[in-house]
Order: structure tokens, then C-alpha cells, then sequence
């Protein structure tokens, strides 16, 4: 992607007659915000940034310390493609105090202190992730708008064209796209973004999702990033594919190795698998995100790593083998409703501390894990990820490693809010215990 300046964000807003320019940020659980300046302000937008009101944003400010200053940065300049009848622009934002400096609860500056930390070990951090949603007919309910499978065409899969437009508007806005096709589930679909840059793409993920949903909402459906909607099929993943360069050189790469993985590589999957656990709050942070990840529907459960064995929770992708460039592991238990900020944070961080601290890589899972009995998983040495969002809370609350990577600020707030969830579900009286218990008890 081009880099970008002032004077061309400048330029373009004059030559293209923008009308209004939306300053985009998000909180800490990953919800987009906005609001909207003039061409008149921009100048001064980059030369002071634009004040907010903070205390009405999950996890920023308390009310008596509100005042926070949204920073434009230039690089981040798209005209949005679904405006219409006038032309308006975005840009994302960093969010700093009054006296200029980062904001611990940003989620952006989280990411790039954790890229920075990083590149001070001289590493560039390259993601693609792959997500997974579905497309219904309204936000009331998941009625599903056609019976497609995996790779399904027409008839049975209705969407090709939603797909399609929403790949035109990516690109328009300058995020390239790998392929798209059709998921397990009916009415499921993926769209892949080519690899970039860790904060490119945290901002990209941001950006996939809102054009998802407005492509949707032109066409009268409506698109969800909701991890399990449907009981009894496949929920969505966002299965992320990383990489650290040194460079224009993959650091990952050993051509010397039988599984072409450097030590640095071995040192990151162990890093990713010890504190998996720990870190699955951040990469499944709702409910719902649980009603995802049970044996049986593919999404990843157990602790332990694989090349062609799809029920590890890492995979070392084996597409073309040998290759320096393609040489990458899959992390497979995120969910598309995560925080991308923080989900490459942590998964950063995780990496890092196994390849400082040595990690020894565990032995390659090579039967299918779902089929082991629990004393047969013991003995391999494979753990699970937690079984609940109560769960993940615990040992979320007791982790040095998130502790660290997020920060006291982001931390503290990020758990209030999601104890303060599982207290809310906990005490609904649902369907299932009405349909169960009600006739019988």
C-alpha cells in the first residue's frame, strides 16, 4: 500500500470535493466508533487532532478525566465506496491525552507498542487472516439464505454476487483480497485478505467487517461476525496466518530443516501453545464465542500443533513446501468478533516470549485429536483451551503475559467488562431450560 502524507490526504479532499472526512478508531472490545469533521478542520486535525468526550467509550476514560484527542494518521486515507450522493472519506486515529501522549487503553497504540517491541528485536510481523461470517436475511433471526456447502456454486449458493461487490469495495479502498468462496455451513462465507503488515492489517480487519455488513444492508440481508449462530453447524473463525521477517528474509525459514522451520520459528509455535490457554479470552472474548469451540465443528480445541492435521490448534500450512516466502503457522482458534488489535498483540507476544526464553516446540500431532480418549491426550502431553467464557475469565485474570502485552489500564477494563458479561448471561433463564425443565420439574 502507498504511503501517504498530509499534503496528499490535503490535495485529495480538495481535488475530490470530500465532503466530510470520519475519524475512525475503536474501543477496547474491538466495536468500531466514528465521528465526522469538515474539510475546514482537517488541517487542524493534523496539526492538533480533534478532542472527544472519552468517558462514553468502553474501557478509555472515567467521567472526571474525559478529555481525549483523536490523531489522524494520513496513511489511513480511503474515500468510502458506498457513499452515494456525497463523497466521504476515512481515516483511522490514534487516541492520545491532552498532553499528546499515547493512550494506554487504545487498542491501536496497544498493537503498535507491541510491534515496536518487535522490530527493537528486528522482527516485522506479517498477518493473514481468514474470516469466516454469515450472511441472513434480517438481524432478528439466523434464517439462512441458501443450503451451500464448502466451495458450494449457484444455485445453492445465493451470495456470489454480496461476495463480489464487497471484494470491489475492498479493493477499492485499497485492501487486496486472496480468493473468497462459500463455508461449510449453509449460508456461510469467507473472504481472505492477502497478507500485511500486523497494525495494516488490524486496520484492514476493522474495515472488512463494516463493508461486509454495509454491502449486506444495500442488498436488504444482513451480514454477522457472531461466532456460533447457528446450533448444529460449523461456527465462523478468523484462522490467522503469521509470519515474522527479518527484513526481506522470512525469519520462520530453515531450508535445512525436515519441516523447513527455523528455531526461531519452533520457539514462536511454543510460545503460541503454552499460553494459548491464557490468551483465548482476547482471541474468543464473548459467550458465544465457546458455543464455537466444541469438538465436532472444526474450530480447534486442543493444545498441540500439526501440518496437515486441521484439529490442531496451530497448523504449519503445507501449500508449497520448502518455500521461503509461504513458510507460516495458522493459528486456528481466533473468532472474527475479536479485537484485532489485541488478538495480534497477544498472539505477538506470545511468540516472543517463546522465542527469547527457548521454548522447545512440542512433538507434531498427527492423529486426529477428537478421536483420542482424554488418558490417550494426558499421555501426548495436549491440554485444552477453556470451556467457557468463565473459564477463560480465570485464567485470563491470573496471566503475566496479558498483563504485560495490554498493559494495567487495558487490562483492568477489558476484564471488568467481560466479568461483568458472564454475570449477565449466567443469570438468563434460556429457551433450552424452559423446553427441558419447565414440563418436568
Amino acid at each position: 500500500m502507498a504511503t501517504k502524507d498530509v499534503e496528499y490526504v490535503l490535495k485529495t479532499v480538495k481535488d475530490r470535493d470530500i465532503k466530510f472526512i470520519r475519524f475512525w478508531f475503536t474501543d477496547v472490545l474491538g466495536y468500531l466508533k466514528s465521528f465526522a469533521i469538515t474539510p475546514q478542520e482537517l488541517e487542524t486535525a493534523f496539526s492538533e487532532g480533534m478532542g472527544f468526550d472519552g468517558s462514553s467509550i468502553e474501557g478509555f476514560t472515567r467521567i472526571e478525566e474525559s478529555d481525549m484527542i483523536a490523531w489522524p494518521d494520513p496513511n489511513t486515507f480511503q474515500i468510502l465506496p458506498w457513499s452515494k450522493d456525497i463523497t466521504v472519506a476515512r481515516m483511522f486515529c490514534d487516541v492520545r491525552t491532552p498532553d499528546g501522549q499515547p493512550f494506554d487503553g487504545d487498542p491501536r497504540y496497544i498493537l503498535k507498542r507491541q510491534l515496536k517491541r518487535a522490530a527493537e528485536l528486528g522482527y516485522t510481523m506479517y498477518v493473514g487472516p481468514e474470516l469466516e461470517f454469515f450472511y441472513f436475511a434480517s438481524s432478528e433471526a439466523p434464517d439462512i439464505l441458501d443450503t451451500g456447502g464448502y466451495f458450494d456454486m449457484t444455485p445453492l449458493d445465493l451470495a456470489t454476487s454480496f461476495r463480489r461487490n464487497t471484494i470491489f469495495a475492498l479493493e477499492g479502498m485499497g485492501i487486496s483480497v486472496e480468493y473468497s468462496h462459500h463455508e461449510v455451513a449453509p449460508s456461510q462465507h469467507e473472504i481472505d485478505l492477502r497478507y500485511a503488515d500486523a497494525l495494516t492489517m488490524a486496520d484492514n480487519v476493522m474495515t472488512y467487517r463494516l463493508i461486509v455488513k454495509e454491502i449486506a444492508r444495500e442488498n436488504g440481508i444482513y451480514a454477522t461476525f457472531m461466532p456460533k449462530p447457528i446450533f448444529g453447524e460449523n461456527g465462523s473463525g478468523m484462522h490467522v496466518h503469521q509470519s515474522l521477517f527479518k527484513g526481506d528474509r522470512n525469519a520462520f525459514f530453515d531450508p535445512n530443516d525436515e519441516y523447513h522451520l527455523s528455531k526461531e520459528a519452533k520457539g514462536y509455535i511454543a510460545g503460541i501453545l503454552k499460553h494459548a490457554p491464557e490468551m483465548t479470552i482476547v482471541l474468543n472474548q464473548w459467550v458465544n464465542s465457546y458455543k464455537r469451540l466444541v469438538p465436532g465443528y472444526e474450530a480447534p480445541v486442543y493444545v498441540c500443533w500439526a501440518r496437515r492435521n486441521r484439529s490442531a490448534l496451530v497448523r504449519v500450512p503445507m501449500y508449497k513446501p520448502g518455500k521461503e516466502q509461504a513458510t507460516r503457522i495458522e493459528l486456528r482458534s481466533p473468532d472474527p468478533a475479536a479485537n484485532p488489535y489485541l488478538a495480534f498483540t497477544v498472539m505477538l507476544a506470545a511468540g516472543l516470549e517463546g522465542i527469547e526464553k527457548g521454548y522447545e516446540m512440542p512433538v507434531e500431532a498427527t492423529d486426529n485429536i477428537y478421536e483420542m480418549s482424554d488418558e490417550e491426550r494426558t499421555a501426548a502431553g495436549i491440554t485444552s483451551l477453556p470451556g467457557d467464557l468463565c473459564e477463560a475469565i480465570k485464567l485470563g485474570e491470573q496471566s503475566a503475559i496479558l498483563k504485560k502485552a495490554l498493559g494495567d489500564h487495558l487490562f483492568e477494563y477489558f476484564m471488568r467488562n467481560k466479568r461483568a458479561e458472564w454475570d449477565a448471561y449466567k443469570a438468563q433463564v434460556t429457551e433450552y431450560e424452559i423446553s427441558r425443565y419447565l414440563p418436568v420439574l
